[in-house]
């Protein structure tokens, strides 16, 4: 995984909206600090780009990241219900990211009721019911597709039903867990679990499942092989999180699952993600843009500047990467120079803001030069 490691990188900044510019700020400091020979070529994305461009998603952004090849990004507003479609998605979409990675890692400090969680989540990325393939209720359309559907499968809907679409390929099934077996054996992993529904779901999940038990042959006696249901699997993380290692998922349920393990290690706050394609990739935080905090300057850079260190491993940049992890990770474990959400009580008045946060990981970075 990842491009190899040039003299210099130029890589696509997309600050986002709501708090994602001041964050986006923040870790691009932390990186600049590392003394890397990058280039950043800054676009535009989300609600502040619709006035100037008409769209939320121009075209020279897209063009930018193909361009570059690799792009961080901070958190996009996604409306509920009405507005544009998610960018995120669409970026997904266009760029064929059709995997996103997203590790959940214990750190010394963060408030949590467990300890030592190093899981990794692998999402597909492009199917599911995030393929977008939707009719409203009441339309022609879903009308047609309903009496389709009952002609052909003999399954009555309900007048009045809205439809999603749940399309899983063999191909698209194949990558994403071909994908998290191969970064299993890149990264010194020992198991692979399989989520899914098949016992319910036996069309779709049933493919994903019988596809990732094809998959895993390939790998006997290098990685074990396991599967789980998607609900008892909450169950297992929840009571036993120590028994699992990378789990691959479809769509909907990664992006269920990735929430729940960033819960164990003490919430979206240090939840770091990647999206990832063949040649591109595209690395921001879990969590949304929290437009009531924008401007404020309270929260919490970590999951942008951790997913800055999972970009910097990708161009490998290894070394960089390691001493912004244990720079930001320090800062973490003393504990003083951390958000409000960090602090035991988030009233603590010593709770210092998003670009006070970054100066102290910068300085540890420092030191250690």
């Amino acid at each position: 995984m990842g491009v190899s490691n040039l003299s210099k990188h130029t890589i696509t900044l997309i600050p986002g909206d709501g708090t994602g510019p001041e964050l986006a700020v923040a870790a691009r400091r932390c990186v600049d600090s590392l003394g890397l020979d990058i280039k950043w070529e800054v676009v535009e994305a989300g609600e502040c780009a619709i006035e100037k461009y008409k769209t939320p998603l121009p075209d020279h952004a897209i063009e930018s990241i193909r361009r570059n090849k690799v792009a961080i990004k901070g958190p996009i507003t996604t409306p509920i219900g009405t507005g544009f479609r998610s960018v995120n998605v669409e970026l997904r979409k266009r760029l064929d990211l059709y995997a996103c990675l997203r590790p959940c890692k214990s750190y010394k400090g963060v408030r949590s009721r467990y300890r030592d969680i190093d899981l990794v989540i692998v999402r597909e990325n492009t199917e599911d019911l995030y393929a977008g393939i939707e009719f409203s209720n009441g339309t022609d359309e879903a009308r047609d597709l309903i009496a389709v559907i009952e002609k052909l499968g003999s399954k009555k809907i309900r007048d009045g039903s809205a439809i999603s679409i749940k399309p899983i390929s063999v191909e698209g099934s194949k990558r994403i867990v071909k994908f998290a077996f191969d970064y299993a054996v890149n990264n010194k992993r020992k198991k692979v679990t399989a989520v899914h529904k098949a016992n319910i779901m036996k069309c779709t999940d049933g493919l994903f499942l019988e596809v990732a038990r094809d998959v895993a042959r390939a790998y006997e006696g290098r990685v074990i092989f396991e599967d789980r249901i998607v609900d008892n699997m909450c169950m297992q993380l929840v009571q036993k999180p120590e028994d699992y290692d990378v789990l691959v998922l479809p769509n909907l349920y990664g992006d269920i699952i990735s929430d729940l393990a960033a819960g164990l290690v003490g919430g979206l706050g240090v939840a770091p993600g990647a999206n990832i394609g063949t040649g591109v990739a595209v690395f921001e935080p879990t969590h949304g843009s929290a437009p009531k905090y924008k401007g404020l300057n309270r929260v919490n850079p970590c999951a942008l500047i951790l997913s800055a260190v999972l970009m910097l491993k990708y161009i490998g940049e290894e070394k960089a990467a390691e001493k912004l992890e244990k720079a930001c990770a320090s800062v973490i474990e003393e504990g003083r120079s951390v958000t409000y959400d960090m602090k035991d009580d988030k009233n603590d008045p010593t709770a210092v803001g998003t670009s006070q946060m970054a100066d102290a990981i910068i300085e540890k970075i420092n030191r250690s030069k």
